[in-house]
């Protein structure tokens, strides 16, 4: 009898493998991404589809601040597993001290200029004297929050490189369970609208803060939170900012992609007969719900590349194209599936978030199936860009990470509505689709040709990562 040892990676059933890794992170990722939708169903029921523009409208300020935090506490994450895998705990201990220095800065600069700013932010992003009022409204509130935000996002990414994945998605379903409670009771018991909506996301987030603070006082089993490591590093800082800044850069281009949406929904839709804030609001669900499907590409994609990077280091290149195949087809059914729900069913959708309005209604439907047309080519484009990115190919990675947003989508909707009006908007969609695909496509193509060369080699050198005993 053959007893296998090593890291299980290199010799686990893929099958197994992708999902111990891939359900954990599939969990965080829908959590974050139902942060974001649960507001606006409860203001749906109990604001009306003004209040859903108006959270659209403060939805890059929202993104902007998850844009720091990823650069932070992304950068951080990283920065620690490389010290903590050269056994230096008291730089990894460093860093952790570092981001919460930096967090607390960037927190509350974020809280004080939008704030100082938040009215002309608004028009920036969309909002039209109808919406002005809510979208004030929710968005102070929101960026009151922008500390517990920052330190909830920073904090869980160290969590998981502490050794803990399983507590920090906890903390991030505590979260979303306590923003589901409170909703409905500050916005339909209370009667506090889209400021209790507000306090409940902030609410929530506070917790996770607090629970993910415990854990570096108490529990932490690498990095423990404590008074010394404190002190600010510029070395360390830089490190993590270089770490963490193409993240930046994609989340970034999301906060730009929401601006110009958001403009050209309202200057579009008000040429048009359904008026520039139903098409803000009813796009704006839309654009929540491509978020939760996509939230399960991203989490397999994310699972799959430890067993992509390992195998691949490990020149088991079988291993490799197994996972990639097993990942990309997981993630096109679980589009496929998101697709053909909004082409069949848009309607019992909707209905989640209100309506009371027969022309958003009407808009609504057919701008779900119009703009979703093509997003079951979205499980393919997200694996294939996490392929490259485990596999050290870092280009290819944020090619096509940038495809469909600022290569296509960007440029789609301020070209198309020219000669097409609103339609043109949600045209842009689909194509946008179809063209990072293809750009997916042809580099995956030419990958796994070239992947297939170095299987034939690799028959001929033997595994020198695990070993075998009789």
């Amino acid at each position: 009898m053959l007893v296998q040892r090593g890291n299980p990676l290199g010799y686990k059933p893929i099958g197994k493998l992708l999902k111990n890794f891939a359900i954990p992170s599939i969990v965080s990722m829908l959590a974050m991404a139902i942060y974001n939708i649960v507001d606006q169903i409860f203001i749906g029921q109990g604001v009306g589809y003004l209040g859903n523009a108006a959270t659209t409208i403060v939805f890059p300020i929202m993104t902007i601040s998850l844009s720091v935090a990823i650069l932070l506490g992304g950068g951080a994450a990283a920065y620690a597993a490389i010290r903590l895998g050269e056994k230096k705990e008291d730089l990894a201990e460093k860093a952790l001290g570092n981001i919460l220095i930096l967090m607390t800065i960037f927190g509350v600069f974020l809280t004080c200029a939008g704030l100082l700013f938040l009215e002309p932010l608004l028009k920036m992003f969309g909002a039209t004297h109808a919406t002005m009022p809510y979208a004030k409204t929710y968005g102070s509130v929101i960026l009151l929050g922008t500390l517990f935000q920052l330190w909830s996002i920073g904090l869980s990414n160290m969590s998981r490189t502490d050794g803990s994945p399983k507590f920090s998605m906890y903390t991030i379903l505590l979260g979303v369970i306590i923003n589901f409670v409170l909703d409905p009771i500050y916005i339909f018991v209370f009667n506090w609208g889209v400021a209790g909506a507000a306090v409940a996301t902030v609410e929530s987030q506070l917790i996770s803060t607090i629970l993910l603070i415990w854990y570096f006082l108490r529990k932490s089993k690498h990095m423990r939170l404590k008074r010394e490591i404190i002190q600010f590093d510029w070395q360390i800082c830089k490190e993590i900012v270089y770490l963490g800044i193409s993240s930046f850069i994609l989340q970034i281009s999301v906060a730009l992609l929401q601006v110009i949406m958001n403009n050209s929904l309202v200057y579009y839709g008000n040429l048009s007969s359904v008026g520039g804030d139903v098409a803000l609001s009813a796009m704006g669900i839309i654009l929540k719900l491509h978020m939760i499907i996509l939230s399960f590409c991203v989490g397999i994609g994310v699972g799959a590349q430890p067993i992509l990077g390992f195998n691949f280091g490990a020149r088991q290149f079988k291993r490799v194209k197994k996972t990639y195949v097993l990942a990309a087809f997981l993630a096109s059914g679980v589009t496929l599936i998101g697709w053909g729900l909004c082409m069949l069913f848009p309607t019992q959708i909707l209905w989640f978030f209100g309506t009371e309005h027969s022309v958003f209604n009407d808009f609504a439907v057919h701008a779900m199936r119009v703009f979703t047309a093509g997003i079951f080519c979205a499980g393919f484009q997200v694996t294939a860009s996490s392929y490259f990115q485990a596999t050290g190919q870092p280009k290819k990675a944020v090619i096509l990470s940038l495809s469909r947003t600022v290569l296509a989508l960007i440029p789609l909707i301020l070209i198309l509505p020219l000669f097409f009006g609103l339609e043109g908007i949600l045209y842009a969609g689909p194509c946008a689709d179809f063209i990072s695909v293809t750009i997916a496509a042809v580099l995956i193509y030419k990958e796994l040709k070239h992947l297939k060369r170095k299987i034939k080699k690799s028959t001929l050198i033997p595994n020198y990562n695990t070993s075998f005993v009789g």
